[in-house]
């Protein structure tokens, strides 16, 4: 399998399909490359070359006990486009992946970056302050971790149930996705995850989202349980210089399987316009 190896040693998993315009995306926690399937072949399949790699302590990239934090997640991210050589690339980010997208653009520039995606993404703080009263309270993310550490197994297939919005009236649920879910939790490492979910939850990328000078859509869904549109969404979009806010209706924070081929077409048509 195809690894790249960081300057500080590490072996991040990565996958690079197809060819022409690079598109590079960065999944969600607690989750891994695999989470993009869909959208990778989707692409791949009409003419674009399409990457993604496995966050360091998540899926099949090594569990390290240090550095599990932006930084150098931005950094393994960095130095995966510099070995394959990616220009002019669209980037795509998830959950916590669109604060990997936004770290990036924000401490690397866009000497590589053509457009970017973010899709039910953190930015720019899930984290309530008094700058931020919309925000999550931290003893729900104090939660998160304690769920990690007691039985994150179990806690990884309960939280399937608001991720993908299989918890409200009516919703068709596939036990497929909800394994998936756990089987890709369950391959990283608890230190990582258990690091992450600082990263996810009280990490401020303002800063990075008004450096973000391309072409931006922002991807939401209303009826997103874990990182609400009204605090993520919509505020990049506000913040974002060059930012447009799509709003999926009563879309989950898992749209990207849930919304597989509403994605799918207005990832093409924005590469494309």
């Amino acid at each position: 399998m195809p690894y790249i190896k960081t300057k500080d040693g590490t072996n991040i998993f990565y996958k690079d399909w197809g060819s022409g315009r690079p598109v590079v995306f960065s999944h969600g926690w607690p989750l891994s490359a695999d989470a993009w399937d869909s959208q990778m072949q989707f692409l791949a399949d009409r003419g674009f070359r399409v990457i993604a790699h496995d966050r360091r302590s998540h899926g099949r990239s090594d569990q390290t006990w240090h550095g599990n934090n932006m930084e150098q997640y931005v950094s393994d991210y960095s130095e995966l486009l510099e070995h394959l050589d990616v220009r002019d690339a669209v980037l795509v980010g998830h959950s916590t992946g669109g604060g990997e997208v936004a770290r990036y653009i924000g401490t690397r520039g866009t000497a590589r970056v053509r457009k970017a995606v973010l899709v039910s993404a953190v930015p720019p703080l899930m984290l309530k302050t008094d700058a931020n009263p919309n925000g999550t309270p931290l003893d729900v993310f104090d939660s998160i971790r304690k769920s990690v550490l007691d039985d994150r197994s179990q806690f990884y297939k309960d939280l399937t149930l608001p991720f993908f919005g299989y918890n409200r009236e009516g919703a068709r649920v596939s036990q497929g996705v909800r394994e998936a879910f756990w089987l890709q939790g369950m391959l990283g490492g608890i230190k990582g995850q258990y690091d992450c979910v600082h990263e996810f939850s009280e990490v401020d990328y303002t800063d990075d989202l008004s450096k973000m000078t391309v072409p931006t859509l922002v991807i939401h869904g209303d009826d997103d349980q874990i990182v609400p549109m009204e605090a993520a969404g919509r505020r990049s979009a506000e913040i974002a210089p060059q930012a447009t806010l799509k709003v999926y209706p009563g879309a989950p924070h898992g749209l990207p399987v849930t919304h597989q081929d509403d994605l799918n077409r207005d990832l093409l048509d924005f590469i494309n316009g």
